[in-house]
C-alpha cells in the first residue's frame, strides 16, 4: 500500500508539473494570436499618429488587458504599464515576446503598416485566472491518483485475506509438529513460497513420523521377540536351582548363550528398524538355515518335540540381508513351538527364481483368513499378533514374501529374491 502511494506521488507530481508548463505554452499562444488580431485592427491608427479607439482594443472573449503603444514606446491607451515594459521593447524592435510577469501571462507583438513598426500591442491577464483549466486537470490527476490507490488498497487488502489463511495454517501445522502431531500435512495453496515452506513442513513431518513409528514397532517388536529367549532363560535358571552343581554349571552355560542370542537380537532388530544395516550379500539359505536350526533345537527336546530340516543340494543362494531371515526365521520357528504339535520340518528348496524355506509342523491348523493371521494385533489372533506380521514385512523389505502355504497341517512358506550367479 505505502509504496503504491510512493510510485503515484512519483508519477503524479512530474505529469502535473508537465501539464502545468504545457497550459502556459499553449496559453501564451493563444494570447499571441490575439495580440495579431488587435495589432491588424490598430495598424492604420497607429500609422497616422492617431489613438485607436476603445471599440478596437475590446475583445469580450477573453479576459485579457490591451495596451498600445506607439513608434516610440509611449503609451497610447489600454491598461497596460506606463511606461513600456521589456516586452513592448522587444516587439518595437519587430519581435514577439512573451512570458511572465508577477502574476501575470504577458504577450507583445509589434504593429506594422507598409512594412515599418509604426507601434507595439501588448496583452496581459491573470496567471490564475487564465490557467484555470491547469486546476481541473490537476484535480482530475488527485481523482485518478485517489482511485488507483484505492483499487490498489482493495487488491492488497484480497491478497492479504488469500494469503493471511495459508500462513496462519502453516503457523498452526508448525505448532502442531512442535507438540508431536506428525501426521499433520499442509496442502498446495498455488503462493511458490507458502508452498515451499509446506512441503518442506511435511518432509519433516513425515521424516518425523516414520522415524516414531520404527521406533515404536521395534519396541513392540523386541519385547515380542525377546520373549521366548527370556523364558526358556528363567525356566533353565529356576530348574538348575533344584538340581545339582553339574546340572547348575550347564544351566549357566545355556544361561550365557540365551542372554547372548538376545543382546543378537536386539541389535538386529535396532538395525532393521534404523536401516542401517550394509549392503546385502548373497546368502547360503541352506547352510544358514541348519546352523539356526542346531541352535534351537534346544528348546524343542525341551518340549519333547523334533527339530529337523530339509535342505536341497541345489537351492540358490539368495540375496536377503542375515538379520532379517534370521528373524523372520526365529518367528515361524517360535510359531510352531508356542502354538504347533509335533515334529517341526524346516525344508530349503529352489523354486525357479526364487529360494523357498518352508515351516511345517503337524498341529491341527490354522482357521484364521491370511488377512487376519498377518494383521498386526488382530483381535482373532492368538498372542500378541505381533510376530508374523513383523516377519511377513521384514519379508516384504527384503523384496520375498511369506505366507500361509496350508492351514492344515500347517505350512508356513518364505520365498526370497534368488542371488545373481554371476
Amino acid at each position: 500500500m505505502l509504496a503504491a502511494t510512493v510510485a503515484v506521488v512519483l508519477f503524479g507530481l512530474p505529469l502535473a508539473v508537465a501539464v502545468t508548463q504545457y497550459a502556459q505554452i499553449y496559453k501564451l499562444l493563444d494570447l499571441e494570436r490575439l495580440a495579431d488580431r488587435a495589432a491588424l485592427r490598430v495598424a492604420a491608427s497607429l500609422s497616422d499618429d492617431g489613438a485607436p479607439s476603445a471599440e478596437e482594443l475590446r475583445d469580450d472573449a477573453t479576459l485579457t488587458y490591451l495596451s498600445v503603444y506607439d513608434h516610440d514606446g509611449a503609451f497610447v491607451r489600454g491598461r497596460g504599464p506606463d511606461p513600456a515594459d521589456r516586452f513592448v521593447d522587444e516587439a518595437l524592435n519587430g519581435i514577439s515576446a512573451a512570458g511572465t510577469d508577477r502574476d501575470e501571462l504577458v504577450v507583445a507583438v509589434p504593429v506594422t503598416h507598409d512594412g515599418e513598426v509604426v507601434g507595439a500591442i501588448r496583452i496581459a491577464g491573470p496567471t490564475r485566472a487564465l490557467l484555470w483549466p491547469v486546476a481541473a486537470a490537476w484535480a482530475g490527476l488527485v481523482g485518478l491518483a485517489v482511485l488507483a490507490v484505492g483499487v490498489v488498497w482493495l487488491i492488497a487488502r484480497r491478497q492479504a485475506v488469500k494469503l493471511a489463511r495459508p500462513l496462519e495454517e502453516l503457523t498452526e501445522a508448525a505448532q502442531r509438529l512442535g507438540d508431536g502431531d506428525f501426521a499433520v500435512r499442509l496442502a498446495a495453496v498455488d503462493v511458490l513460497e507458502i508452498d515451499a515452506a509446506g512441503n518442506s513442513l511435511n518432509r519433516t513431518a513425515a521424516r518425523l513420523d516414520d522415524l516414531l513409528a520404527r521406533e515404536r514397532a521395534f519396541s513392540a517388536e523386541a519385547s515380542h521377540q525377546l520373549r521366548t529367549p527370556l523364558t526358556s532363560l528363567r525356566l533353565r535358571l529356576e530348574t538348575a536351582l533344584d538340581g545339582t552343581s553339574e546340572e547348575l554349571r550347564s544351566a549357566v552355560t545355556a544361561g550365557l548363550r540365551s542372554a547372548e542370542r538376545i543382546e543378537h537380537t536386539i541389535d538386529e532388530l535396532l538395525s532393521l528398524a534404523r536401516d542401517t544395516r550394509s549392503d546385502v550379500a548373497p546368502v547360503d539359505v541352506g547352510r544358514f538355515v541348519g546352523e539356526a536350526v542346531q541352535q534351537r533345537s534346544a528348546d524343542f527336546t525341551a518340549v519333547r518335540r523334533d527339530l529337523r530340516t530339509v535342505i536341497e543340494p541345489e537351492a540358490p543362494h539368495a540375496s536377503v540381508s542375515v538379520a532379517a531371515l534370521r528373524q523372520v526365521l526365529a518367528v515361524l520357528l517360535d510359531n510352531s513351538l508356542e502354538h504347533g504339535a509335533g515334529t517341526v520340518e524346516v525344508t530349503v528348496r529352489d523354486a525357479g527364481d526364487v529360494v523357498a524355506v518352508d515351516v511345517s509342523d503337524e498341529g491341527p491348523g490354522i482357521s484364521l483368513p491370511d488377512s487376519a493371521l498377518f494383521e498386526r494385533r488382530s483381535a482373532s489372533a492368538a498372542g500378541t499378533g505381533i510376530g508374523l506380521a513383523l516377519a511377513r514385512r521384514l519379508a516384504e523389505a527384503e523384496g520375498g514374501h511369506l505366507r500361509l502355504a496350508r492351514p492344515a497341517p500347517p505350512v508356513f512358506t518364505l520365498l526370497l529374491r534368488a542371488a545373481d550367479p554371476h
